[in-house]
């Protein structure tokens, strides 16, 4: 799949070295999942996901609580969800994925994201029809061939499992999240190195000197953005 997500991981982590903005922006990601539907992530499948990314980034469980309490205040704080597509140099390709409360803002803070670093904010459909959705999880502990194994005897369908450093990273369709995460608990696996549902490209591209700058650029400053949850693209960024 061409994807090191252990490594995007990493870089995520060191990124947001002693900083709340990855907390921050789990906090309302659980608070709107929660407020769609009930919040229980028993009988809330969006809720369920998100909270199994959050263990993944050591999310605490008092910010955990905090959002879904609020949730069942019934806060009246309407978030919308936006995505954006754009590019970057050299056949880049970003997909942005956003909740606000104040569309116009927003709009124009990612707008200028592109805009300044050299990038060109594209129309609905113009990036991510060079996109899978997929589900990701990996875990420890396990070969692939051991993976492989116990998701044919749960009858779980997978894209593809490959080795990654120290994990076993499985790709599934996006409704296969639950089944492959049910089958790694009945083989008594709950912890998980990722998990995600997240977008994959088709094909990536490599960028090197400037461009590989001014594409770095572009993807931190939309990742900065308050608004922001998600920045996916097609640049492969090597170890």
């Amino acid at each position: 799949m061409g994807r090191k997500w252990n490594n995007i991981k990493e870089k995520k982590a060191s990124k947001d070295a002693n900083t709340s903005r990855v907390y921050a922006k789990f906090g309302l990601e659980i608070y709107v999942a929660a407020r769609k539907g009930e919040p229980d992530p028993e009988s809330n499948r969006a809720l369920k996901v998100v909270l199994e990314r959050a263990k993944t980034y050591n999310v605490p469980k008092a910010i955990i609580d905090r959002a879904i309490d609020k949730a069942k205040r019934g806060a009246e704080e309407n978030y919308e969800e936006l995505r954006y597509e754009g590019f970057g140099p050299n056949g880049s390709m970003i997909i942005v994925d956003a909740l606000t409360n104040n569309v116009n803002r927003t709009a124009a803070a990612v707008r200028a994201a592109f805009s300044k670093n050299g990038g060109n904010l594209g129309v609905t459909g113009s990036v991510s029809y060079m996109f899978d959705a997929a589900a990701v999880l990996g875990v420890e502990g396990k070969t692939a061939d051991e993976v492989i194994e116990l998701l044919l005897e749960a009858d779980v369908d997978a894209r593809d499992v490959v080795e990654e450093d120290e994990s076993v990273i499985v790709y599934a369709a996006p409704e296969q999240f639950y089944a492959v995460q049910e089958a790694f608990k009945q083989a008594g696996i709950t912890d998980f190195t990722v998990a995600e549902i997240t977008m994959i490209a088709q094909n990536d591209v490599e960028l090197s000197g400037d461009a590989l700058t001014q594409f770095e650029k572009i993807v931190d400053t939309l990742e900065d953005l308050e608004d922001v949850q998600q920045v996916y693209h097609n640049v492969d960024m090597g170890e």
